[in-house]
């Protein structure tokens, strides 16, 4: 029990260390907030949020999706034999679950459209509209209205790659006026919702992907 009491002790501390060095940090010279307001008008959209990940800091973002399609490609190593790894339902769906899926999915559909539009202006845009869709094929899934998912044919990997590849296309494109995703001012607001699609199907597929291929473990046991 004494060692417990130690290393609560020594978190403490460490937290009360951590705190005090942040209460005495110097103000930052710079505020990113009255940056952000300054040029707002410039970045094609009213969201601050949308505005700071995909135009002020659009290269973070760019990597975020990167980051996402290796781990995807990462489970697709992993499961090895597709026709033996893939997910399989080992309970047979219900008729109620199945009949609110039906109600539900499109409504989600309509849910991420919503949000994917809502970004430019308001708390939304590609992640949160994704997530959905995302959200939508793993019901379907649970539900017994989608097969579960083996090796991706050739349109299913290029819905994969096709938010990050339009997302490179246009951070390539915008180096010809001089700097990376510094979009002209006239054409910010129509490449950050043409990128916004591209990621809105992109990570629905990417999310739902990393639930869709992922090995059965039970089936792995039986081999």
């Amino acid at each position: 029990m004494l060692w417990r009491w130690l290393v609560l002790a020594g978190c403490a501390g460490v937290g009360l260390i951590l705190a005090g060095a942040m209460l005495q940090l110097p103000e930052p010279p710079v505020r990113i907030a009255v940056q952000v307001d300054a040029t707002l008008h410039a970045s094609g959209v009213t969201s601050k949020v949308t505005a700071v990940l995909l135009n002020f800091r659009g290269y973070d973002t760019l990597l975020e999706i990167a980051v996402l399609l290796l781990a995807l490609i990462g489970v697709l190593a992993m499961a090895g034999d597709a026709r033996s790894n893939s997910l399989r339902l080992s309970v047979s769906p219900q008729p109620i679950l199945q009949s609110m899926t039906r109600v539900l999915a499109p409504l989600m559909m309509l849910v991420a459209g919503y949000l994917l539009w809502a970004g430019s202006h308001r708390p939304g845009g590609a992640f949160q509209a994704g997530s959905v869709l995302a959200a939508g094929g793993v019901l379907l899934y649970l539900a017994g209205l989608l097969p579960a998912w083996a090796a991706p044919g050739r349109l299913l990997r290029s819905g994969l790659a096709a938010g990050f590849m339009i997302f490179l296309a246009v951070a390539a494109g915008s180096m010809i006026n001089g700097s990376m995703l510094q979009y002209p001012p006239r054409h910010a607001g129509a490449l950050i919702l043409l990128i916004e699609a591209g990621l809105t199907v992109s990570l629905g597929l990417i999310l739902a992907g990393l639930f869709l291929w992922l090995p059965n473990e039970n089936e792995e046991a039986e081999e």
